[in-house]
């Protein structure tokens, strides 16, 4: 995602300079609006190489970052003051780009710059959910309690995204491994075989033509027909990259066969959970809204929480919007209505997550059990069909023989 540098004057009186992550330089004016910073100048930050290995930008895994967060708010809820928390915690990260990152917010914060505003300036390390989060503490008061909603929300966020991860990549790598062999079977394997026929000049049967011919049509067209897929994926990138195209694959993917229920499962428990954990720290209903939005991962799930937004800035319900989007399910729809109505959104909304993110274990589990006949099928007919139908004129040639 790009990343976009601005510099303003805070709520506070105070020059205040840092970097956002955003999809456009009007979603990045709109970031910095809600962090409520005024005369602000915001522009696209220039590419910079970035090699690992001769010392350039490393990524600070999730796992530290949570793991940060929870001692944080352990060494703060113990009275330490929060310069003191943040020097011992820098000394003791393993992890030389946060520990660096870190430093650097420590001294913004004896500058007198607000943790919510020094952690802003490192978007790659803190996102924009836990800024707002920390600056809803730091204004109520709260900050260790924020914290630890912090660390247990980027728990449960990362355990979805792996869940969700395992479940996409096992029919894959497995696909991938019986396509694989049987291309080898096509391209290796048989081309002995057919020269051995070709000597003995036993006629072929109908299937072992089928085999031989698909395996001359592969030897002659492999460099082909791997161009062909490379042009595909980057069309689809293409694509993908515009709006409609956004729009369009998006939409697919929450109705697709068998992973789609998983991809709307998974979307309905991270915007539950996002939404219900930045209301509870005390986060606006409205920045809320626009930081669930963005962090949604599916652009149909984006469009209806950005229309429930301006439906509250209207004066009108959140629920309407969402029930019109057409992506939510019923009861969704339903316990969002009883929690704006008894003033518990917070609440219901991660009863919500609970609900459908043990939908997606269950969804995974019965994926895993309906993919796993579909490929011993496809080995069995397909793999076993072509050793099949090699041996088939081996039969004949024993017989001439015999």
């Amino acid at each position: 995602m790009p990343v976009f540098t601005y510099k303003g004057v805070s709520h506070g009186g105070k020059e205040v300079a840092g970097e956002v992550e955003a999809e456009s330089l009007e979603q990045a004016e709109q970031i910095v609006r809600a962090r409520r910073i005024t005369e602000a100048r915001v522009k696209k930050k220039s590419a910079e190489l970035s090699i690992p290995f001769l010392g350039g930008a490393k990524k600070v895994p999730t796992q530290d970052v949570t793991q940060f967060a929870r001692q944080f708010a352990t060494m703060i809820d113990a009275g330490l003051p929060l310069v003191q928390c943040l020097t011992i915690m820098g000394d003791q990260l393993e992890n030389e780009t946060f520990k660096g990152i870190l430093k650097q917010v420590t001294g913004d914060v004896e500058s007198g710059s607000t943790l919510s505003e020094a952690m802003g300036k490192h978007p790659n390390v803190f996102n924009n959910l836990f800024v707002n989060m920390v600056a809803a503490g730091e204004v109520g008061g709260i900050l260790d309690d924020v914290l630890l909603r912090v660390s247990t929300y980027m728990e449960k966020a990362d355990q979805l995204k792996r869940k969700i991860k395992g479940a996409m990549m096992y029919p894959i790598v497995v696909m991938t491994v019986a396509i694989g062999a049987t291309a080898t079977l096509l391209i290796v394997v048989i081309p002995n075989f057919v020269t051995m026929f070709q000597q003995s000049g036993v006629e072929l049967p109908l299937p072992t033509k089928i085999v031989v011919g698909l395996s001359e049509f592969l030897q002659s067209y492999i460099l082909i027909i791997i161009a062909v897929c490379v042009g595909l994926w980057i069309l689809y990138k293409r694509y993908y990259a515009t709006d409609q195209g956004e729009k369009t694959i998006d939409n697919f993917k929450l109705n697709m066969p068998l992973l789609g229920d998983l991809v709307r499962k998974a979307s309905v428990a991270r915007f539950s959970r996002t939404l219900g954990t930045l209301l509870r720290s005390g986060v606006s209903i409205l920045e809320a809204l626009d930081i669930t939005a963005r962090t949604a991962g599916n652009r149909i799930l984006q469009d209806a929480l950005l229309n429930a937004r301006s439906s509250i800035g209207g004066g009108e319900t959140i629920t309407a919007p969402l029930a019109d989007a057409d992506v939510f399910p019923q009861m969704v729809i339903q316990m969002v209505n009883v929690g704006e109505q008894t003033g518990e959104l917070d609440k219901m909304l991660e009863k919500v997550a609970d609900y459908y993110e043990e939908e997606v274990d269950a969804a995974v589990d019965g994926l895993t059990s309906i993919i796993e006949p579909i490929i011993i099928v496809y080995l069995g007919v397909v793999i076993g069909g072509m050793v099949l139908a090699m041996y088939m004129p081996l039969f004949d040639m024993m017989k001439v023989v015999s």
